[in-house]
């Protein structure tokens, strides 16, 4: 380690106006980390020039080739060289930052790119009789000149980072640059389903193969958007998926959510937009998280594509210089609307589960030499997941000279009724129970195995919820205030959120310095640690913006209570009373899971268990 004398006075360097190619590199270190993200800024201004079918091609995972072709209105050609200028925009006018109703403003992406790579513009301006051409290599811009193209705009960047050979070193695997690019155009195709999109790898020369496709939507922008994302995320997803529709204060919100029974181990499937915008937000995730609290167990993350939408001078999009993130001007607006919204859709969804439940088993019925794909469902007890595998037929053990060994399995049957069942009893009428906890029932088309403590358990903690709502939560005074020390910003966040934490019997206030004070804690919860209470729910706010702690703890309880008051497994249960649970069930909201977002029941159709016996 060198030690400077301090006899020595450094001489301080003159202030220098940086020239053109410096700050051109400057500003793609900024915008351009990757191939993807030249992708994501080319195919931005692509939408915006209003383009219906957008081509994209890269090769070597983008290193070598980057080209988006858009049949959009296309650039005159003695604006060109404009273009590659920095700041240079036909987006704004520079006079509100804050009213942006476009992606790409800043106008630093082209002349970036050019900085760093080969870059050439081929366009053909709408009402023009023909196209113009203009290059720029490393910074240094060739003339405008004649070329052919019928409409639109040829976006071409071959050899990225040539220009800053450093940063090659810091791009990862052909494969995982390629996963980037077709990541970003999946999100960008989400956002406009009325806009066609084809993605080719053309590492191999030529035409090269076709790694995503999607056609141009028509008709109602909701049918577009969820054939979509059909598209994309698949079909289980649309199958199971809620539609979201709700405004609040000139914000709205629009979208598809799956139901808690479809779920992820992660939150990958969880898609955001802002205006159109892709964005990464922790109030959203926040958001998502707090309504499926009540519902999936905290490692099981829902599936779902939101798109909210404000007037522009409500979100601040430049607050990150790739635009994935935002800035709301009212967070707790927006988090309240996206809460809402989806507990709404949960609550209209009733007692329905997702199809893939009946799917998996269907697939426990197949013979074990037929593939099938596992399923994850969670144990119990704990929060592993276990996959459960076809299960071969097992004949009862054979008798053993005079004395008969016990079956393992137990199934009554009850006396059918002969009022025929409705299709205003989806969970259709009780014809027997297996095990003494299965309860079976037939449906107009098919039939129910209904899971009978899980079920009665969901019902039990929804009316427990219900009453708590109605009384609120008691809370206990302390004999003794617990005084809890935090540092002042952590103190500040939890104090902000004082009124909603005596909302679940939390009362806390302001006990000067850094500290805090707490006067009474939930009833429900009997003896506290205060402090590590408190903490638990500092660190909450500081990575979400928002807490769910005692919530979830007192919501903890009464699941806990819900399951010791609810009908055990191995009770025989009477006819009169397995209808009676069913018809409960229809009209309960969210009795298709468990409080883990396990299912409660499976419905199979007819027409599916006669496929099982040859039938069809």
């Amino acid at each position: 380690m060198n030690v400077p004398d301090p006899q020595i006075q450094p001489t301080r360097p003159p202030i220098r106006q940086l020239d053109d190619a410096a700050a051109n590199r400057i500003a793609a270190g900024e915008v351009v980390e990757r191939p993807a993200s030249a992708i994501k800024e080319l195919v931005e201004n692509a939408i915006d020039a209003n383009a219906r079918r957008i081509e994209i091609a890269y090769g070597d995972g983008g290193k070598t080739l980057l080209r988006v072709s858009d049949d959009g209105y296309g650039i005159p050609a003695d604006q060109l060289t404009l273009a590659l200028s920095r700041h240079a925009t036909s987006k704004i006018d520079g006079s509100d930052l804050l009213n942006i109703h476009t992606f790409g403003f800043r106008g630093e992406a082209l002349p970036s790119l050019g900085a760093v790579g080969r870059l050439s513009i081929t366009s053909r301006a709408e009402g023009s009789d023909s196209a113009a051409q203009i290059a720029v290599n490393g910074g240094e811009m060739s003339a405008v000149r004649p070329a052919a193209l019928s409409r639109g705009t040829v976006v071409e960047l071959r050899d990225l980072f040539h220009a800053t050979p450093a940063r090659l070193k810091f791009l990862r695997t052909d494969r995982a640059e390629s996963g980037a690019i077709i990541d970003v155009i999946k999100r960008l195709a989400m956002a406009e389903p009325l806009i066609g999109f084809t993605l080719r790898d053309v590492s191999g020369g030529g035409e090269g193969r076709v790694v995503f496709q999607v056609e141009q939507q028509t008709g109602d922008l909701f049918d577009a958007l969820h054939a979509r994302l059909a598209k994309i995320l698949g079909t289980d997803f649309a199958a199971n998926a809620l539609r979201i529709d709700a405004e609040r204060e000139n914000i709205a919100i629009t979208g598809f959510a799956s139901l808690p029974t479809y779920s992820r181990a992660s939150a990958t499937a969880q898609y955001m937009f802002v205006n159109g915008r892709p964005v990464r937000d922790k109030v959203f995730y926040g958001a998502i998280r707090g309504a499926y609290s009540d519902f999936l167990h905290r490692e099981r993350h829902p599936a779902l594509a939101l798109f909210l939408e404000c007037d522009p001078t409500l979100v601040d999009v430049n607050v990150h210089p790739a635009k994935s993130e935002v800035r709301f001007r009212d967070p707790g607006l927006a988090r309240g609307l996206i809460v809402s919204a989806l507990r709404h859709a949960l609550a209209e969804a009733g007692h329905r589960a997702s199809t893939t439940v009946a799917d998996a088993t269907l697939g426990a019925f197949r013979p074990e030499n037929t593939p099938v794909a596992p399923v994850y469902q969670m144990e119990s007890r704990g929060t592993s997941f276990m996959p459960m595998r076809p299960q071969s037929y097992a004949p009862p053990p054979p008798q053993n000279g005079f004395g008969e060994v016990s079956p393992t399995y137990s199934a009554r049957v009850e006396v059918i009724d002969e009022t025929p069942v409705t299709a205003s009893q989806p969970l259709g009428a009780a014809r027997a129970q297996v095990h003494e906890n299965y309860v079976i029932a037939q449906t107009p088309d098919g039939i129910v195995i209904v899971d009978q403590h899980a079920a009665h358990e969901r019902l039990v903690y929804e009316r427990l919820k219900r009453q708590m709502e109605q009384n609120g939560v008691a809370a206990q005074a302390l004999l003794i205030p617990e005084i809890v020390e935090l540092d002042a910003g952590t103190q500040a966040n939890v104090l902000a959120a004082a009124d909603e934490l005596a909302q679940f019997g939390l009362v806390i206030e302001d006990f000067g310095g850094n500290a805090i004070c707490v006067r009474e804690t939930p009833a429900l919860l009997g003896e506290v640690n205060a402090a590590a209470l408190i903490r638990d729910i500092a660190d909450e706010l500081a990575d979400l913006d928002q807490t769910q702690t005692v919530k979830d703890r007192i919501e903890a309880i009464l699941s806990r209570v819900a399951c010791h008051g609810s009908i055990r497994s191995g009770r025989l249960m009477r006819a009169e009373e397995m209808n009676a649970l069913l018809r409960e069930m229809e009209a309960t909201p969210h009795s298709g899971q468990c409080n883990h977002g396990r299912p409660t029941y499976v419905e199979l159709k007819l027409t599916d268990i006669e496929k099982l016996f040859g039938r069809r």
